[in-house]
């Protein structure tokens, strides 16, 4: 690998960082891959490296909690937004930074944040980006970076499963999203932060901690990770064409011109639904459940961002 400006940095001012920790996916790919990032860390000064692969990002979460026990001071994390939600549950409330190595499908968590899908980019971003604590959303016990939700959502992620993101990409999104576009109505009782906000027949329910979310659909125009809020968002779309409307609205203005999205922001909500949904968390899919408590918690995590531009896209 060509050394350059943007992978060799003074070893002295990498020193003060501490241990670096890496915690990487090996099925994920970006750049020249994990040995790419061998050299380039290498070339950069790093020289007390811990380091990790799993074949699953549920793998992680103990992976971490070894580079914490010793005493890491800087985390990296390779692979898509399942690998750094599983990374972030782990690492919120530890103050140890989180670096973003894109190596997945979306992506969004460093999209938002402005981290390019280039190794030799993301690593000077890791290495000498701007610090910034960032909140993370949490549902049922689990926190979540960019989204979680419930019912339509969650059908959608787990059918845009690995295999299916494997062979198409980003494409996964929109071959399950037509499967369920008949999805039902339930139901559905939520409060934001003890006050009922919403009770009637429901197909989805999302809680966004960013703008742009699964499947790169921008559904929350207002969200901003470091405000100390959430945005929470109903849809009563049921069945295909309200969902090309509601698509199509949120593709080229704001998700409120729907007529089948209500979205409102806060810090506390609770959700009953009167039948069991499946619920899903940055791209991962879960079980099903007739209660969500969700909540923001605010600068829970650590993570390196470029030193200028939006924190969140």
């Amino acid at each position: 690998m060509t050394k350059n400006a943007a992978t060799v940095a003074p070893t002295g001012a990498v020193a003060q960082l501490g241990r670096v920790a890496v915690v990487a996916h090996r099925r994920k790919s970006l750049g020249g891959g994990l040995d790419e990032l061998r050299e380039a860390l290498a070339d950069a000064g790093v020289g007390d490296l811990l380091w990790y692969e799993v074949s699953k990002s549920r793998k992680a979460p103990k992976k971490v909690r070894k580079a914490l026990k010793k005493r890491a001071g800087l985390l990296f994390v390779w692979g898509g937004d399942g690998m750094v939600q599983r990374c972030a549950d782990t690492l919120a409330g530890s103050g140890t930074p989180m670096a973003i190595l894109p190596a997945g499908t979306a992506n969004l968590f460093a999209a938002n944040l402005g981290i390019p899908e280039d190794l030799a980019e993301a690593v000077r971003i890791g290495l000498h980006g701007r610090r910034r604590r960032l909140d993370l959303g949490r549902l049922n016990g689990e926190h979540f970076a960019v989204m979680a939700g419930a019912g339509f959502d969650g059908d959608l992620i787990r059918d845009a499963d690995r295999d299916l993101k494997g062979r198409f990409g980003r494409l996964a999104y929109v071959w399950a999203g037509l499967r369920h576009v008949r999805g039902e109505l339930v139901r559905t009782r939520i409060r934001v932060d003890g006050v009922t906000w919403f009770d009637g027949e429901a197909s989805c329910v999302l809680f966004g901690n960013v703008g742009t979310i699964t499947g790169g659909i921008p559904a929350f125009d207002d969200a901003r990770p470091d405000d100390g809020c959430l945005e929470v968002g109903v849809s009563t779309a049921s069945g295909a064409i309200d969902w090309a409307r509601t698509l199509g609205r949120m593709a080229a203005g704001r998700s409120t011109d729907s007529p089948f999205i209500r979205i409102v922001r806060g810090r506390r909500v609770k959700v009953r639904f009167d039948a069991p949904r499946r619920y899903e968390l940055d791209g991962g899919a879960r079980t099903t459940a007739q209660r969500l408590t969700v909540r923001s918690v605010p600068g829970a995590l650590t993570v390196c961002c470029p030193e200028t531009g939006p924190v969140s896209a």
